[in-house]
């Protein structure tokens, strides 16, 4: 049966950016389950009205309708246990669960701020008056005085990186030897960047660009070939 994964996209329907969605897209690929990605809008809310709220990633599968990306992920290991783990045990998850409050505390803020205005130039034209109004009422400001000097914000991500350096200069997943969920964590806040951005990230010799590329490689270059800008 082929699972059904509703996929947030800007105004081509190809360019799909949601950090949240490509955590559950390489998960899926890991499995290797048969998966329909469903371009979806932030304004089409009626589309995943039976998940009981209003954002993606949502899926559907074995007449089950889920959301939230922790626990699709988990739902995908149990459901289907005979097929490669994203976790490879209780203390892999524990370590997991805690890089994904890492990433979304200390990561997903200077990601953002950095490409907070390419997301806007590269939405629907349906769905831009919502993600303005929204966003800048979240902030307590608007998009521009959030997103401040582009010099700034790019020194602050690659601040924020650092911690992710010794560590990926020693191993080559997050994960270990093989990859798992960790990485796909991290992997969709590059992806997020590059689907709506044209910003350089990092320099080639740093060691999160060398395993950026290692995973990008995965599941026959399945995130390289994603509509987006060049890393």
């Amino acid at each position: 049966m082929t699972i059904k994964l509703w996929d947030l996209t800007g105004a081509e329907d190809d360019r799909r950016f949601s950090p949240h969605c490509w955590r559950i897209k390489m998960a899926l690929r890991h499995k290797g389950l048969e998966v329909e990605e469903i371009p979806w809008h932030f304004t089409e809310k009626e589309a995943i009205k039976a998940s009981g709220q209003g954002a993606v990633p949502v899926i559907e599968d074995q007449g089950q309708t889920l959301y939230d990306s922790w626990t699709i992920a988990n739902y995908l290991d149990e459901a289907y246990p005979d097929r490669p783990l994203l976790f490879s045990g209780e203390e892999a998850k524990t370590l997991t669960f805690f890089l994904k409050h890492w990433i979304e505390r200390s990561l997903h803020g200077p990601f953002f701020r950095l490409i907070v205005l390419d997301i806007e130039k590269q939405l629907h034209e349906k769905d831009k008056a919502y993600y303005r109004s929204s966003r800048e009422k979240r902030l307590g400001m608007t998009l521009e005085a959030f997103a401040g000097d582009p010099e700034q914000r790019r020194a602050a991500l690659r601040a924020a990186l650092d911690p992710l350096r010794p560590v990926l200069a020693e191993t080559a997943f997050l994960s270990g030897r093989a990859p798992g969920f960790a990485d796909y964590l991290l992997i969709a806040e590059f992806q997020w960047a590059r689907a709506v951005s044209p910003v350089k990230l990092l320099e080639a010799d740093d060691p999160i660009a060398a395993w950026r590329e290692r995973v990008m490689d995965l599941f026959g270059g399945y995130a390289r070939s994603a509509v987006g800008y060049p890393v």
